[in-house]
């Protein structure tokens, strides 16, 4: 996969748009209905589908369907085991892409990254325009910007880790985000947040791609039942979406809860990994 062309940001828009289509619609829309909202060919619009999730338009209309993360709950739901004997760092597994993470010692974290040189640059990717920040130890931060806009991904980001020196230095980092997004090779995380957090985000890392989990779910697997509403919280404080799958933490309801980057970025990741995966 290449990730530094626009065509990643384009692809993103088409979905996006598609998206906003298929909810405004009564009925399922047929290909050439479709692509006719949208002002393409059917084949071009077919396309850019297929390049994009691997499927038809037909079969990617199910995974962007309202009731899509309620099918994923009932259908792909994942009890999380309990994750304390793992620590605070580990290694796992998302299908060909080797994870490696560590984590930030806690008082690193208290000094609000002092001393950390933190590089950053932008990469065009399957989801828009994506800010990556990372340190020599692997990737701290992964923004997705199409819908809060470059400046404030930015400004979120450097906010976490006020005190850190801060470089753009793209090819530094061109290796991490380009495996992670093709989801093949080795990727490295460092993990720079609280024990809390760090515990609930490696948590997240054990959801299997294309399976979905509960914030109820995860306060269980940390060993912490009652801390729902902290957890909601540290999922959402994730710095480093995707790689930290947060995305794949619904409410117990079925509802897709928030998501730090806009909600049609959450549902745009559930769909493209439910439909890659035949889930």
């Amino acid at each position: 996969m290449t990730i530094h062309t626009p065509e990643g940001s384009y692809h993103y828009h088409v979905m996006r748009r598609a998206l906003d289509l298929i909810d405004a619609a009564e009925a399922p829309l047929s290909l050439e209905a479709l692509s006719a909202e949208m002002g393409m060919s059917a084949a071009h619009f077919q396309r850019l589908f297929t390049r994009w999730v691997g499927v038809s338009p037909k079969r990617y209309q199910q995974y962007l369907a309202l009731g899509q993360a309620r099918e994923l709950l009932a259908n792909r739901h994942t009890v999380l085991e309990a994750a304390d004997g793992a620590g605070l760092s580990g290694a796992g597994r998302l299908h060909d892409l080797f994870l490696r993470w560590e984590a930030m010692r806690p008082g690193d974290y208290a000094r609000g990254g002092a001393g950390l040189v933190i590089r950053w640059g932008w990469f065009d990717s399957p989801f828009g325009r994506t800010l990556a920040m990372g340190t020599d130890l692997g990737l701290c931060g992964l923004a997705f910007a199409e819908e809060s806009g470059e400046a404030e991904a930015m400004a979120d980001l450097r906010a976490r880790w006020p005190n850190a020196t801060y470089v753009e230095d793209a090819e530094a980092l061109r290796g991490w985000v380009e495996a992670g997004f093709a989801q093949k090779g080795e990727a490295r995380l460092h993990m720079i947040g609280a024990p809390f957090q760090i515990k609930v985000w490696e948590a997240l890392m054990q959801v299997p791609t294309g399976h979905v989990t509960t914030y109820s779910d995860i306060a269980q697997a940390i060993g912490r039942p009652r801390a729902v509403r902290a957890v909601g919280t540290a999922v959402g404080r994730n710095p480093v979406s995707f790689l930290i799958p947060c995305h794949r933490a619904l409410r117990k309801s079925g509802a897709l809860g928030g998501y730090h980057w806009g909600l049609p970025v959450k549902r745009a990741l559930l769909a493209w990994e439910s439909a890659r995966t035949g889930a």
